[in-house]
């Protein structure tokens, strides 16, 4: 069985765990290694048994908890050629550690398929995991939905996708103009109704549940956001499960079993 826990997810921090029978990962470390670590716990984790650090990019919101977590595992470091070279020059205890997450690799029997996002962080990326019970595929913190990001994330079972603002929100918020423009743009984040689209494409393609991420406080809510999906998603003839992920604190499980995804337990045989 495989499961996915946020720990966060938002601009004041994000972290992820994927967890299954041959190991388990962290997906950036944008919260406090005592926060990482009382997650992982209550998952009956431990940061001495992580398989490996996943990095998506360098903004503080997702690796100011990774020097201190540096302290307290010796698990590798994986990241982007240039989200690597930006790491090193701002953490220590990471050289003999950092491995570069370019082409496809694997980390036990997981499959992990790194792919470029449209962001302004040095190298930002998703990631694709293929894991003995399924497909989870993750893409937040990019401006647009990349053609790699296109072509690598249909067909996961579950995905975790960034429904960032609603473009009204932003534009009459009470932002400074260089923050709404940047928030905008194609190197900022995604809004509602792109995540929408491509909540469609992966619906289509065979995904079960796609979980809402990194919405931001001030120009989002989760009702705006899935609402947003949901109306494209019933457009198309689409149902999988929709849910937003918590900003502050531990999700549930969203779980991949034999090829199935579902929330909670038991899991199904459908995965609905």
């Amino acid at each position: 069985m495989t499961t996915v826990h946020t720990l966060a997810s938002g601009s004041s921090g994000n972290a992820l765990v994927l967890n299954w029978d041959g190991g388990h990962i962290l997906v950036d470390a944008g919260i406090s290694c005592r926060r990482i670590r009382q997650g992982l716990q209550s998952l009956g984790l431990d940061l001495s048994g992580l398989d490996g650090i996943f990095i998506t990019h360098t903004h503080s919101d997702h690796i100011s908890g990774l020097q201190t977590l540096l302290k307290h595992t010796d698990c590798p470091v994986f990241a982007s050629a240039q989200a690597g070279r930006d790491l090193l020059r701002r953490t220590v205890l990471l050289e003999d550690r950092l491995r570069e997450a370019e082409a496809p690799f694997s980390v036990r029997d997981c499959t992990v398929t790194p792919f470029p996002t449209s962001h302004d962080a040095p190298g930002s990326r998703g990631y694709r995991f293929d894991t003995p019970d399924g497909s989870f595929g993750l893409l937040t913190d990019s401006g647009v939905v990349t053609e790699e990001a296109e072509a690598v994330l249909p067909g996961v079972a579950l995905a975790v996708l960034e429904a960032n603002h609603d473009v009204e929100a932003v534009r009459s918020g009470p932002y400074p103009y260089f923050l709404k423009k940047r928030i905008l743009g194609p190197g900022g984040h995604l809004r509602n109704e792109d995540a929408a689209a491509f909540a469609v494409t992966l619906a289509r393609a065979g995904a079960r549940e796609i979980v809402l991420a990194h919405l931001s406080r001030e120009n989002n809510t989760p009702a705006m956001a899935l609402r947003a999906v949901e109306t494209a998603l019933s457009a198309a003839g689409l149902a999988p499960r929709l849910s937003a992920a918590p900003r502050d604190g531990l999700s549930g499980a969203y779980v991949l079993e034999g090829g199935t995804v579902c929330s909670g337990s038991p899991c199904s045989a459908s995965g609905s």
